[in-house]
């Protein structure tokens, strides 16, 4: 069976993928092929449902949930660190300042919109975000990804997305960022197989760590490398990334109630476990 997974070309999204992409993992009768797009673009297709199994923002997935389930595993969170709002040093933000923001349906960009609901939003990809404020562009920059950790020293830090996601729950949760959703049309067995196959893909990253980054340093599919490397996969792709927590599933359940307003059980999104073992039984 052929399966087009979508993700976006940041480090942890390329270290939890590739794995399979290398042959490390028995994918059965699986043909996994894959593309790599920013994370506002894989949003908007996702709403266009044109992905098998793709990289969502985690803000977005209300809004997709009854053509997608939400995947358990290769998912990103923040706990302590996050998205960090950069400016030109020395300069004070108005209430109506020019941001930019990686996207309109990404987690970061949902939460600041909330937190700055005077602030003048210029959407552009995360990569042009930096250069920017430095030019003046704007006054301000949300970055995500890799950026997060060298940025130029003439910037600094207004505000840690970290910071304002704990002032709108109230609670020490980690950040909900993105994770995998597959497509509902795709038959019961086959999505806890799929599933299955992609968690096994970041368990064996995660095991084979140091040798799965030579090789995609050798090969310059990430932009950062070494110790840098090491850390932002600490941050985003780490054994906590394997497969959802009771505390992640309930950080989630919180984030849409800030954003959407609702009260929801996200597992009951997830793909139904229980499925595999009475059909087998």
């Amino acid at each position: 069976m052929d399966i087009n997974l979508a993700h976006s070309p940041d480090a942890d999204d390329i270290f939890m993928y590739y794995a399979i992409k290398f042959g490390w993992v028995d994918v059965k009768d699986y043909n996994f092929s894959n593309s790599a797009l920013d994370i506002e673009t894989l949003n908007r297709e996702a709403l266009r449902g044109i992905y098998e199994v793709t990289a969502i923002s985690f803000g977005l997935y209300p809004q997709i949930w009854d053509d997608y389930a939400l995947l358990r595993t290769a998912t990103s969170f923040g706990d302590g660190y996050g998205p960090k709002i950069i400016k030109k040093r020395g300069r004070r933000l108005k209430p109506n300042f020019r941001v930019a923001i990686s996207g309109e349906y990404t987690t970061n960009g949902m939460l600041f919109r909330l937190y700055y609901p005077k602030a003048r939003v210029i959407y552009m990809n995360f990569l042009d975000i930096e250069d920017a404020v430095k030019s003046g562009m704007v006054d301000a920059g949300v970055l995500i990804h890799e950026s997060i950790l060298d940025f130029d020293e003439t910037l600094e830090v207004e505000k840690e997305m970290w910071d304002i996601w704990l002032e709108l729950v109230e609670e020490e949760l980690p950040l909900p960022l993105g994770g995998m959703a597959l497509r509902r049309s795709i038959p019961l067995n086959r999505a806890i197989e799929i599933e299955e196959i992609l968690t096994e893909g970041v368990r064996v990253a995660n095991s084979r760590k140091r040798e799965l980054c030579q090789e995609l340093e050798s090969r310059d599919l990430v932009r950062i490398s070494d110790r840098m490397l090491d850390r932002y996969l600490n941050m985003y792709a780490s054994e906590d990334s394997i497969e959802l927590s009771p505390l992640q599933i309930r950080a989630l359940n919180r984030l849409y109630r800030v954003i959407y307003n609702i009260d929801v059980d996200i597992e009951d999104y997830l793909i139904p476990r229980g499925y595999k073992e009475i059909r087998y039984k």
